[in-house]
């Protein structure tokens, strides 16, 4: 457990800082989804919405001004909803108004429909450099049961148009789906391996709180079940050359995202548009910050630049600095240097020192006294490890 009082974070240095969007809208509502996601009753608002994101972005300014800027993601919601006209905006806005890296990763979500995957290529020359595509399976009976508005053909076909326009391309997939078999799980890895693309990221079925599927639960695999999944995935890819470097991200050498790395080393990001959160760091403490969930209301507040956009601007209490740290990093296969955590909370590891030695004990935690990583057995029970480390 965390030791001392109430002290101040001095930091050093400041972490790398990332920019996170937030576009809000869908054609439908997944029934799986608790995101800040909302149906599309008409024509999508662009002007209305670039203009609430200039006022966002511009009344954030101040707090990040000089830094660099290292990656951007625009995610949803549906970004890829938004014309080609209005991303090639946005991404002029962020270059006029940010110190954006050159060669700084800028991912866009998007859904494989065939109108979306039309737009990539001009996604492409607007700047967007990597596409994260939400295939969640490519089996039709699956794709139904998960409320999907694409079927797997369209799959297939958004995946060869996006890897003929960006040379990074990340396909995510559901496992433990309704009424899934292993077997089944183990087409759907297959088929997105065939493909050669750099990034997997493969997210187990969960059944939210205030989702329709948590209202009707659907019939999911048990368990077991889904463990057997999880192993079966683990050693497919790592048998195709893709690494396991996060709990649900698999990555070829070199292919990591950097955007979510930032984010599980305890990096800094900026996060605007409607119920985008953010973590900003300064050197004599550290903020959490959230925008309002409605878009509309987020739009409206935006624009009068007050900060009623704000839900929340908050300073992380000193006590609870480990366990946050330790919360995102140990999502990471290899963990992160022990030296990171001063560099990005501005504490002694002697703070957290009492914990530490506990989960080693627990054989949670690696005894390795230049890392902080999760054994396997930690890996296999994360939560009970970052549990550890609440203050």
């Amino acid at each position: 457990m965390p030791v001392g009082g109430d002290r101040p974070t001095l930091l050093r240095g400041l972490p790398p800082l990332s920019l996170y969007v937030h576009v809000p809208w869908c054609v439908r509502k997944c029934p799986y989804c608790d995101f800040n996601s909302h149906e599309l009753g008409g024509d999508l608002p662009e002007q209305a919405y670039l203009a609430a994101l200039q006022a966002d972005l511009e009344q954030a300014l101040p707090l990040v001004w000089g830094r660099q800027v290292i990656s951007i993601f625009i995610g949803g919601g549906t970004p890829s909803l938004l014309s080609a006209a209005a991303m090639d905006q946005m991404l002029a806005m962020f270059r006029a108004c940010l110190n954006l890296l050159p060669d700084a990763e800028i991912t866009l979500e998007a859904n494989p429909g065939t109108v979306e995957a039309a737009r990539f290529a001009d996604y492409a020359a607007s700047g967007v450099n990597r596409i994260s595509l939400g295939i969640q399976s490519f089996n039709d009976s699956a794709l139904q049961a998960l409320g999907r508005i694409h079927d797997g053909d369209q799959a297939r076909r958004a995946i060869d148009t996006a890897q003929s326009v960006v040379a990074r391309v990340n396909l995510d997939l559901m496992y433990a789906l309704p009424g899934q078999t292993l077997q089944a799980c183990e087409q759907d890895v297959q088929q997105a391996m065939a493909f050669g693309t750099g990034h997997l990221s493969l997210y187990h079925l969960t059944l939210e709180p205030n989702t329709v599927f948590a209202k009707y639960p659907p019939v999911v695999p048990d368990d077991d079940e889904s463990a057997a999944m999880q192993e079966l995935i683990t050693d497919v890819t790592a048998a195709g050359g893709w690494a396991r470097y996060e709990v649900s991200a698999y990555a070829k050498p070199g292919q990591q995202c950097r955007h979510n790395l930032n984010y599980w080393q305890f990096g800094d990001y900026l996060g605007i548009g409607p119920g985008a959160h953010g973590k900003l760091s300064f050197h004599d403490r550290i903020v959490r910050q959230a925008r309002l969930r409605n878009p509309k209301s987020w739009m409206e507040k935006a624009v009068k630049r007050d900060g009623g956009h704000l839900a929340e601007d908050r300073e992380i209490p000193w006590q609870d600095m480990g366990f946050e740290f330790m919360l995102n990093v140990l999502r990471l296969k290899e963990g992160v240097p022990r030296a990171l955590f001063i560099e990005h909370t501005g504490q002694s590891i002697l703070t957290i020192m009492p914990a530490i030695e506990h989960a080693i004990s627990r054989g949670l935690l690696d005894p390795d006294p230049a890392r902080l990583k999760a054994t396997e057995l930690g890996w296999r029970f994360l939560n009970d490890l970052q549990a550890e480390f609440l203050a």
